[in-house]
């Protein structure tokens, strides 16, 4: 049954049963005999069938969701009975949000240290693929905006607040202010994050709320390509503080605290509302409200 259910779960993520089967480490006929038995076992059509798949019945879409509490649970299961064997080992696979990847190294080192056995895999993805993979099983815990847009159902961790910087070289408008407002920095020559990231949506509500809109002159999804056009003196850029210290910014670039409004918004770890945990993903939730405790005793 739990083989049928990862079948069966994979082509819900793929929506095609040659590359589900790719997936699964299958052949194709065997993961269609997979779940034709068991649409037998349960008494109904998971999956809507013609010259390719079509997509899921309303009763597939219903199974789905137990097929994924079940995998999960069984996952757990076998992890807890390997933990209690030989310790903690494994991968941990994290999706984080591009402006709370710098940060993902404080969390990672200690746990290694405690855990040697574990390795992980960390991707950069935007919100909203952040609960896509938690809740298709793609990924054990995820670090994201808590209170800016709906989670929906997760077991998250309060890591630190986000606050907001004009990054910008010296000799720039405003570069020798010690604070500036949202509507000022609206009139510079800006490069920002694309709009489906979340730091640039809360970005693009600040400046609405300041009554003004920015049309940037450069957007990118990496933060990497920010950067390096704000060191060449011609850019500026909105970034949270947190990441700004991290890469050590310094003469001959400056990073002045944003007001009118002082907005900051909460990012942490979250991982899917399983109880109990599997021991791995429990063991970061403890990780994770360590640093929490560390981020607000260095506040």
């Amino acid at each position: 049954m739990i083989d049928k259910l990862e079948f069966f779960i994979a082509l819900a993520k793929e929506e095609h049963f040659g590359r589900a089967a790719e997936v699964c480490g299958v052949t194709q006929p065997t993961l269609s005999a997979g779940i034709k038995q068991l649409e037998e076992q349960l008494g109904v059509m998971l999956v809507l069938r013609g010259s390719r798949f079509q997509g899921l019945t309303p009763e597939g879409r219903q199974v789905l969701t137990w097929a994924r509490r079940i995998v999960g649970d069984s996952r757990t299961m076998r992890e807890e009975m390997r933990a209690a064997r030989h310790g903690l080992s494994g991968r941990i696979r994290i999706a984080a949000v591009p402006t709370a990847l710098a940060m993902v190294a404080r969390l990672t080192t200690p746990f290694r240290e405690k855990h040697p056995g574990v390795t992980f895999s960390v991707l950069s993805r935007t919100s909203i693929e952040v609960l896509s993979l938690l809740g298709n099983l793609d990924i054990d815990a995820g670090i994201t905006y808590l209170d800016n847009e709906p989670l929906g159902r997760v077991t998250s961790v309060p890591l630190y607040d986000e606050r907001y910087q004009l990054i910008t070289a010296v000799g720039n408008p405003y570069s020798d202010r010690d604070k500036v407002t949202w509507a000022e920095i609206s009139q510079l020559p800006l490069c920002l994050l694309t709009p489906d990231m979340q730091n640039r949506r809360i970005i693009d509500q600040h400046l609405a709320e300041a009554g003004v809109e920015v049309r940037p002159t450069l957007e990118s999804n990496s933060m990497i390509v920010l950067f390096s056009h704000i060191r060449t003196g011609k850019w500026s850029s909105i970034m949270p503080l947190n990441l700004a210290e991290t890469f050590g910014f310094s003469e001959p670039i400056r990073a002045i605290p944003i007001v009118e409004p002082d907005a900051s918004h909460t990012v942490g770890l979250v991982a899917a509302p399983r109880e109990p945990h599997t021991p791995l993903v429990q063991a970061l939730l403890d990780e994770a409200m360590a640093l929490a405790d560390d981020f607000r005793a260095h506040r």
